[in-house]
Order: structure tokens, then C-alpha cells, then sequence
């Protein structure tokens, strides 16, 4: 069984933002409790366009996002070769979230 771990706000110690020595592109690293995530620009960037199609949007209740190759061209210059993608919005994104949860053996959190 896949291993899961929900990270309430509580849990986060802390969240560093920076540009690697070299490197052009944001990193993340999250702290909580024991655990140390780094996370990569184009994560985030994933993160947060699920979030503006969810949260922000007037009727959209659900994203999912894949990941992907994106060969150059068409990818846009700077950014990374892989990408999370939106695949599915609304009612069947529900359904794909709700059928993935369950198999995981998850309650909405």
C-alpha cells in the first residue's frame, strides 16, 4: 500500500524560498516536524494553478493535474522540460479525486 501522510498547517515549522547558487529557478523546502520537502519551481507552479482553477474559480470544483514531457517547442523558454498539466476539471475530476481517495483508503481531510 502507498504510503500517505496529510500535512495539516499546524504540522509546517517552516517554508524557505530560495534560488540555488547557479540556478535560475525558485526551490521550496518545507519544514515539518521531521521531515524536510524541497520542492521544485515547476511543482509550485502546478500548485498553484490547481488552486486558482478550484479556489478562485466561480464554478470549478475540482483539477487534476498530470505529469508530463513538454518538448521545446512548444514549451515556453526557462521553463522546466516537466510539467504538471491539467487533464480533468469539474464533476470528472470530482469523480477521478473521489475514486483515487477511496482506493487509498482516504476520507476527504
Amino acid at each position: 500500500m502507498e504510503k500517505v501522510k496529510v500535512y495539516r498547517n499546524s504540522d509546517i515549522k517552516a517554508i524557505y524560498a530560495f534560488i540555488p547558487p547557479g540556478h535560475r529557478h525558485v526551490r521550496f523546502m518545507v519544514e515539518a516536524g521531521e521531515e524536510v520537502m524541497i520542492f521544485q519551481e515547476a511543482t509550485v507552479a502546478g500548485l498553484v494553478r490547481a488552486y486558482a482553477m478550484t479556489a478562485l474559480h466561480p464554478v470549478n470544483k475540482g483539477i487534476v493535474l498530470r505529469a508530463g514531457r513538454i518538448p521545446s517547442p512548444p514549451r515556453k523558454q526557462d521553463f522546466a522540460e516537466y510539467q504538471v498539466l491539467e487533464e480533468t476539471l469539474g464533476e470528472e475530476a470530482l469523480k477521478e479525486i473521489e475514486a483515487r481517495l477511496e482506493k487509498l483508503g482516504i476520507t476527504y481531510t
